[in-house]
């Protein structure tokens, strides 16, 4: 039985991603779980950004895990975007809806964040809100302009960090665990830890200082 699968799982994670959301809409659980576990990288990558500007990691990761689950159930094969950017869109509406609700709200911890993608997101969830917003048929370039606004932001706090922070930050902001960076530059995982904490220190700076003329 375990023999068996095991090699479900492998000849899944063969399949495309298009593949798998056919399976899973077909109610195999199975593609699904491989789906949720191929974008896990994805989903910390777009919750990152959030985090560094003051949110809580645990909940910004569950609820783009939402996202993505979202995603892998209302993809439509028969739109011309790939799953991937679909899944990206679903991923960062879904962050982003919920640090909106949270503001409104007063709560914590989320209400403290700060966008780094307000473009973006300004336009989503206006969308969302007016019933126009149609999720597969985003322009993947909207994506490489999102990304470009954030490394902007960004600059201007690279331009704070150490050498040693800076390389945290790329490899942090690329989704990686603490453990597979701490791997990556021959260090203690509680010392990358320790760097992520500095330079959430240093976003934070940065954002109330309200100073974005050097980015």
């Amino acid at each position: 039985m375990c023999t068996t699968y095991k090699n479900e799982i492998l000849a899944l994670e063969d399949q495309s991603d298009e593949a798998l959301c056919l399976l899973a809409a077909s109610g195999n659980r199975m593609a699904e779980e491989t789906l949720v576990a191929r974008y896990n990288r994805l989903v910390r990558t777009c919750a990152r950004p959030f985090f560094l500007a003051g949110g809580d990691s645990e909940d910004l990761t569950q609820e783009g895990m939402v996202g993505l689950i979202t995603a892998v159930r209302e993809y439509n094969s028969e739109k011309e975007t790939s799953f991937r950017t679909f899944a990206e869109i679903c991923i960062r509406s879904r962050l982003y809806s919920v640090i909106r609700a949270d503001r409104r709200d007063k709560q914590q911890p989320l209400n403290q964040s700060v966008s780094l993608d307000t473009p973006y997101f300004e336009f989503e969830s206006n969308s969302i809100a007016s019933g126009t917003s149609n999720l597969a048929q985003r322009n993947p370039e909207d994506f490489l302009i999102d990304r470009e606004h954030t490394a902007a932001l960004l600059s201007g706090v690279r331009k704070q960090l150490s050498e040693f922070e800076a390389r945290i930050l790329g490899y942090y902001l690329d989704g990686l665990s603490c453990r597979e960076i701490a791997k990556a530059v021959n260090k203690p995982p509680k010392s990358v830890d320790n760097a992520v904490q500095r330079i959430r220190r240093k976003v934070a700076r940065h954002l109330l200082s309200g100073d974005f003329s050097r980015c």
